[in-house]
């Protein structure tokens, strides 16, 4: 029985530790940035979307654990993380770190998707319609064990002998498979930083259109009262200011007037 490792605080800030950190960082970014770009692109779950999506995040979890796999082990997903932690093969503090740049690396990736799409809506889980929480819940605690025993089986088993390249290959099949069968039904996530990285940017455009919608207000405020300015400067002086270059109107001869009494009683100094 492997025994839980909390670790030490120097060995997680080594120079390997912020190695592994950086590279789960890049490969969950890279992982988000594709399948739920799908998503933003086209939302639509109907069967050919629903397959499209599938295979985007098949993919891009292939390349992503292939890439970060000599680095950090690719798990790209708090919730390897959690199963490789509690079965011996990384330390609790090296853990909670990979949390922490995976949820990162969603939050960017999706951040990054809606400047590029200028704005769009990033599409966040949810359970189908007629599906309650823990039915949602149940669904994606199954497909979740069934990518990480397959993360267990073909990656983590010391008893694999060399599989190469068929543990990533593995993980992304899974990973497809899953959304086909869930996806319709809970969103088919198996993966906390997933879910995390899109409800966070979704939050973070609700705050920008408040204080947006709030500045705007206050804009309007502004412009109203330097246009009364205006008006009045305009109608006392025949002046028009504001503009970059001032248009001098057509003067009444009430404004002349007053223009001529300004003029007399001026007086320049020595």
């Amino acid at each position: 029985m492997p025994m839980i490792a909390v670790g030490s605080i120097g060995d997680s800030f080594s120079i390997g530790s912020i190695k592994a950190y950086l590279s789960e960082f890049i490969a969950t970014l890279l992982f988000v940035f594709a399948g739920v770009g799908k998503l933003t692109a086209d939302a639509a779950l109907d069967p050919p979307g629903l397959v499209a999506v599938a295979v985007a995040h098949a993919f891009a979890l292939f390349v992503g654990v292939a890439i970060a796999a000599n680095i950090s082990g690719g798990h790209l997903n708090p919730a390897v993380t959690f199963g490789l932690a509690v079965g011996g093969n990384i330390t609790i503090l090296t853990g909670i770190f990979y949390w922490i740049a995976q949820c990162l690396g969603s939050i960017v990736a999706c951040l990054l998707l809606q400047f590029v799409t200028n704005g769009k809506s990033v599409p966040t889980h949810g359970v189908a319609s007629g599906m309650n929480a823990f039915e949602g819940v149940i669904m994606e605690i199954i497909i979740t064990f069934a990518l990480v025993y397959t993360v267990y089986a073909t990656a983590a088993d010391p008893k694999k002998g060399n599989l190469g390249i068929i543990a990533p290959i593995a993980i992304g099949f899974i990973v497809g498979a899953n959304i086909l069968a869930a996806g319709p039904f809970s969103g088919g996530s198996m993966n906390p930083a997933r879910s995390f990285g899109p409800a966070v940017a979704k939050k973070t455009k609700a705050i920008h259109r408040r204080l947006t919608k709030k500045e705007t207000k206050w804009m309007h405020i502004i412009e109203v009262d330097a246009t009364s300015f205006k008006q009045c400067y305009f109608q006392h002086y025949g002046i028009d200011i504001g503009r970059n270059k001032k248009i001098v109107a057509t003067k009444s001869n009430h404004v002349q007037r007053k223009l001529k009494k300004c003029q007399k009683d001026r007086k320049l100094e020595a």
